[in-house]
């Protein structure tokens, strides 16, 4: 009995942080400056796009095996909404890489395909998707 409810009590905490995770990154986006910004800024170009280095793939992998037993374990739905969290966990540990996973989602794809390729198949399963792109929500 007591470790059923210390599960709902840590999927209750895991759904907060998944909910709250993404309203802090878009909040922060909200910051007020009066510089002046120049008419005409160059826009973001594939030069700009921050790479995604071997070890932060790595750790991506990491991190998402080890939250494969869960997501196996419980409904689709809540399993994309803690992909989603691990997903910009990821990205905020990594400076920038969010960037990379904004302008095309499917790098998540391409990554997992490239250094966890078991990882990544599973974790589609899990999530009842035909890719990892299609689960991100908010990028």
């Amino acid at each position: 009995m007591a470790d059923t409810r210390f599960r709902r009590s840590h999927n209750g905490c895991r759904l907060l942080m998944a909910l709250c995770v993404p309203a802090g990154v878009l909040l922060s986006g909200c910051a007020k400056t009066t510089d002046p910004v120049a008419p005409g800024d160059p826009p973001v170009t594939a030069n700009d796009i921050p790479v995604i280095t071997p070890g932060a793939a790595g750790q991506l992998c990491d991190m998402i095996a080890g939250q494969m037993p869960d997501w196996r374990g419980q409904d689709a739905t809540m399993s994309k909404i803690e992909f989603n969290a691990t997903v910009q966990d990821w990205a905020a540990r990594n400076r920038g890489v969010n960037v990379a996973v904004m302008q095309n989602r499917s790098v998540i794809d391409e990554v997992t395909t490239a250094h966890c390729p078991k990882v990544r198949s599973d974790t589609v399963a899990a999530l009842q998707t035909p890719d990892l792109a299609s689960a991100l929500v908010g990028w």
